[in-house]
């Protein structure tokens, strides 16, 4: 085999020297070069991996929170609903009351009005019956030219009542 590597001008000494440089390279490269470069691919592909679940972990947090925002919205939105239909129906049964009230006042009032009034048509009623009498009066003395002693009284009454009530 010596023989074939002389034929072939392979050195032997020189050959185990290149391969145990080549050996000796190849550790420290891989033992400086290699191991550490190897280590933070691992660490990046890690932190990005980690970088990538917490986003995936934020985006499922924040769909949450949009689903939890949604669900206030809606609830305060039917509160707020419920509340503008309970004021309307206070409103209406407010509205309903003061109107009755204001119907009340208005009945008291027209009462109130037509006592007045009767009692004016009585009073006016009385007076006018008062100035009949004494017309009454007057046109019997002239008639009859007699003294207002003699004149009766009971007919005199009875003209009044036929004058304040008269007949068709």
């Amino acid at each position: 085999m010596s023989q074939l590597f002389r034929q072939l001008g392979i050195d032997w000494h020189l050959l185990l020297s290149q391969a145990v440089n080549f050996f000796l390279v190849f550790v420290v490269l891989r033992v400086f070069v290699y191991k550490p470069l190897l280590t933070l691919l691992h660490e990046r592909r890690h932190k990005i991996e980690e970088g990538l679940t917490k986003a995936d972990e934020a985006e499922k947090r924040l769909k949450e929170v949009d689903e939890i925002n949604k669900g206030k919205i809606k609830a305060t939105q039917d509160e707020a609903i419920l509340m503008m239909k309970k004021k309307e129906v206070e409103v209406k049964v407010m509205e309903a009351a003061l109107i009755a009230e204001a119907k009340k006042k208005e009945m008291e009032a027209i009462k109130n009005t037509e006592a007045l009034l009767r009692a004016k048509e009585e009073e006016s009623r009385r007076a006018t019956e008062k100035e009949a009498a004494a017309l009454v009066r007057r046109a019997i003395v002239r008639t009859v030219e007699l003294s207002p002693e003699k004149i009766d009284d009971a007919l005199i009454a009875k003209a009044v009542a036929e004058t304040a009530n008269p007949k068709h």
